[in-house]
C-alpha cells in the first residue's frame, strides 16, 4: 500500500471508529438484568441516603470487612480507613452540607455471575465553601457482592477529584 493510500485508510478508519464511539456514547444504557439494575440502584440510594444523613452505622453495614477503596485523590484504604474517612467528613463542620447525588442517567449495572454486580456511574458532590456553592462531578465503580442474603460493597474506584 502506498504511503498516501495508507494515510487515507488510517484517516478513514479513525473517522469510522470515532463515529462509532460517538454513536455508542449517545445510546442510553440498557441493563442485561432489569431486576438487578433496580436492586443495585436501590442499594446505591440506601448508601448515599446514609451518607447524606450522616448515618455511619448504615455505612458500616454496607461495606464488606475486606473492602478496598481506591480514590485518585487520597489513595487506597481498607474498611477501617473508609469508615474513618466517612466519620471525619461527618464531624467536619465545614462539610456540614456536603451531599452526594447520583446522576441517574449515568448509572450502569452489570451482572457478575457467582459474585454480584458491577455498578458504574457519575455522582455530584455539593457543599458550600466561603458562601459559594462548590460542585464536583466524579466517576465511580462499586463492586457489590451478594452473600448470605446481603449486598455489600467489596471494591470502590472513585476518580475525578
Amino acid at each position: 500500500m502506498k504511503k498516501s493510500t495508507y494515510t487515507l485508510f488510517i484517516i478513514g478508519f479513525a473517522a469510522i471508529l470515532s463515529a462509532s464511539v460517538t454513536n455508542a456514547q449517545t445510546k442510553p444504557f440498557k441493563p442485561k438484568d432489569q431486576q438487578l439494575f433496580n436492586t443495585i440502584a436501590h442499594m446505591d440510594s440506601v448508601m448515599f441516603n446514609a451518607f447524606n444523613s450522616r448515618d455511619l452505622e448504615v455505612l458500616k453495614i454496607l461495606f464488606a470487612p475486606d473492602v478496598e477503596f481506591y480514590n485518585d485523590g487520597k489513595g487506597v484504604t481498607g474498611y477501617d480507613g473508609t469508615i474513618a474517612g466517612f466519620k471525619g467528613i461527618f464531624e467536619n463542620k465545614q462539610a456540614a452540607d456536603l451531599r452526594r447525588d447520583l446522576l441517574k442517567e449515568t448509572l450502569e449495572v452489570y451482572p457478575m455471575p457467582g459474585f454480584g454486580a458491577i455498578e458504574m456511574g457519575t455522582h455530584r458532590f455539593t457543599h458550600t465553601e466561603n458562601g459559594q456553592p462548590v460542585i464536583g462531578l466524579m466517576k465511580f465503580v462499586h463492586i457489590w457482592q451478594y452473600k448470605d442474603g446481603q449486598w455489600k460493597v467489596t471494591r470502590v474506584v472513585s476518580v475525578g477529584h
